[in-house]
C-alpha cells in the first residue's frame, strides 16, 4: 500500500525530512506532497543578510533546490499555497491557493510540520507600516531590496542580537547611516555582557551608532505612510527604512489551533526522533520545535539552519523505515559584523545561574595566530566551567579573522563533557600561521 507524507514548510526542515523519505522509499510507496507559502524553496535564510548587503550578488545563490528540482525528484510541491487548518484527528490538512484564493482539503498518513519562525514584530504603533522589514524569508529580502531602491540613507535596526548586528552590516554596506537600537545594556544579549561590550566598541568603531537600553515605543511615519523615526524610552532615531532585528519565534500558529501542545518558548516539543508526542505519525522539526539543550539540559527555542537540516534528516529516515535519533545541541552560533567575528557555544554566566549552576570564568586576550607571524589577529576568550567538577559550561570568543571558528573545540569538548583539564590537555594543531603554540582555547581552559 503506498502510505502519503504530507509536508506543511517547503524550507529546511521540511524538504530535507521529504527529501532524505524519498531517497529511501520510491513514489511507489511513499507519495509526498508538500506546502510552500512563499515563492521559493530551500533556501538559506542566514544569507539573506550577505545577499542584503552585496557580499552575495545573486538571490539564486541562496537557493538550494528549486522546486523543479524537487519535483523531479518526485516530490509534489506546491508553491504559494498555504496550509491553514490541520484536522488530525481526520488526519488531513486545509490548504489555500494565495493566488486564487481556491481551497482544498489533503489526507495524510504521515504529517511533518515545518512551519520555521518569523521575526519577533512587537505590537506597536508603526511597526507593520511599509518600510519596516523583517529579513526571515527571500520574499521579506526582496522587499527590503525595493525600499532601498528608494532614496533611503538613513536605517534603523531595532534589536541587536544576530538578525540585528547582520542587517547593520547590510545596511552600512549599503552606504546608509546606521543606528542600532536596542533595550539590553550591551549588544548581542546571548553573549554576557563583558563581550557584547567588545562588539558595541567595534560596532562604534565603525561608524554604526549603537543606542543601549532604548526601548521602542513606535515608528513615527511621514506624510506618504513610511517611516520618518523610530521613537524609543531614550529618544527619536531619524530612519528612512526600519529592520527588524528583534530575534523570531516559532511559526506554530496551526498547531495550536490544531490543540498540539507547545512548550514555554511557543515551539513544538518533541522526543528525539522528532516525533510530536502522543500523535501517531505526526513529526516537527526547524524553527518552529524546541530542543534539548544538553548543558542546562532545558529545552529551548534556537532557530538555526544547522539543527533545522538535521531535523529533516532524522525524520526522513525515520519516516523512510529506517532508525535515527536528534541528541540535541550545545547552543553553538558564529555571526559577524564586518571585520568582527563573534562566537559562542555552551551557557553564558547568566543562563548557567538559571540553571542552578555554581560556576567560575576566565577571560584571556590572545591572537589567532603566533604573535610574531604576519597576519596574527587579536581575539578576546571567555570560558566558563562548574565550580568543583570543573566541567566545561560554556566559551565565548569575540576577535579578528580566525576567532570564531575556533568555538568548535568547544562545541565538541562540550558534547563530550570534558572538564576544563581535559581541554587544556586536547592535542590541537599548530603552526604559526594558523595558531600560537598555545591555542586561545587551550590559554583560557589553563587560566580557568
Amino acid at each position: 500500500m503506498t502510505e502519503h507524507l504530507v509536508v506543511v514548510g517547503g524550507d529546511a526542515a521540511g524538504m530535507s525530512a521529504a527529501a532524505q523519505a524519498r531517497r529511501l522509499r520510491g513514489p511507489e510507496r511513499l507519495r509526498i506532497t508538500a506546502f510552500e507559502r512563499g515563492h521559493f524553496s530551500s533556501y538559506s535564510a542566514c544569507g539573506i543578510p550577505y545577499w542584503v548587503g552585496g557580499e552575495v550578488p545573486e538571490r539564486d545563490a541562496l537557493i538550494a533546490r528549486s522546486p523543479e528540482e524537487h519535483r523531479e525528484h518526485g516530490i509534489d510541491l506546491r508553491m504559494r499555497t498555504e496550509v491553514v487548518e490541520l484536522d488530525l484527528d481526520r488526519r488531513r490538512v486545509r490548504s489555500r491557493d494565495l493566488e486564487d484564493g481556491t481551497e482544498a482539503w489533503t489526507g495524510f498518513d504521515q504529517l511533518v510540520i515545518g512551519t520555521g519562525a518569523e521575526p519577533a514584530r512587537p505590537a506597536l504603533p508603526g511597526f507593520d507600516a511599509p518600510g519596516v522589514h523583517g529579513v526571515q524569508t527571500l520574499d521579506e529580502g526582496q522587499a527590503l531590496l525595493r525600499t532601498l531602491e528608494r532614496d533611503c540613507r538613513r536605517a534603523v535596526v531595532v534589536g541587536g542580537g544576530y538578525i540585528g548586528i547582520e542587517m547593520a552590516e547590510a545596511m552600512k554596506r549599503r552606504g546608509l547611516q546606521v543606528t542600532v537600537v536596542h533595550r539590553a545594556p550591551e549588544p548581542m544579549s546571548t553573549l554576557d555582557p563583558d563581550m557584547g561590550r567588545l562588539v558595541r566598541l567595534a560596532m562604534e568603531g565603525m561608524g554604526i551608532e549603537v543606542v543601549p537600553g532604548a526601548e521602542a515605543k513606535e515608528v513615527l511615519l511621514g506624510p506618504d505612510g513610511r517611516p520618518a523615526a523610530v521613537a524609543t524610552t531614550v529618544g527619536e532615531h531619524p530612519a528612512d527604512l526600519v529592520v527588524l532585528g528583534m530575534g523570531v519565534r516559532p511559526r506554530t500558529e496551526l498547531a495550536r489551533a490544531a490543540g498540539l501542545p507547545l512548550g514555554e518558548s511557543g515551539g513544538l516539543p518533541t522526543d528525539e526522533r522528532m516525533r510530536v508526542p502522543g500523535q501517531d505519525g505526526v513529526w516537527a522539526g526547524g524553527d518552529c520545535v524546541e530542543v534539548l539543550e544538553l548543558v542546562s539540559g532545558r529545552h529551548r527555542h534556537i532557530a538555526l539552519g544547522t539543527h533545522a537540516n538535521k531535523h529533516g534528516r532524522v525524520i526522513g529516515i525515520n519516516i523512510g523505515g529506517g532508525s535515527a535519533v536528534f541528541p540535541g545541541v550545545v547552543g553553538t552560533a558564529v555571526s559577524k559584523v564586518c571585520e568582527l567575528e563573534i562566537a559562542r557555544t555552551g551557557l553564558t554566566e547568566r543562563e548557567a545561574a538559571a540553571a542552578g549552576l555554581a560556576y567560575e570564568s576566565a577571560v584571556i586576550e590572545a591572537t589567532s595566530r603566533a604573535g610574531y607571524y604576519p597576519g596574527a589577529a587579536p581575539m578576546t576568550v571567555k570560558m566558563t566551567a562548574e565550580r568543583g567538577s570543573g566541567r566545561l559550561l560554556g566559551l565565548q570568543i569575540v576577535g579578528r579573522e580566525g576567532a570564531a571558528k575556533r568555538v568548535d573545540i568547544g562545541a565538541v569538548a562540550l558534547t563530550a563533557r570534558m572538564t576544563v583539564d581535559q581541554v587544556v590537555s586536547l592535542d590541537l594543531g599548530y603552526a604559526p600561521p594558523f595558531s600560537p603554540v598555545w591555542d586561545p582555547v587551550l590559554v583560557a581552559a589553563r587560566r580557568l
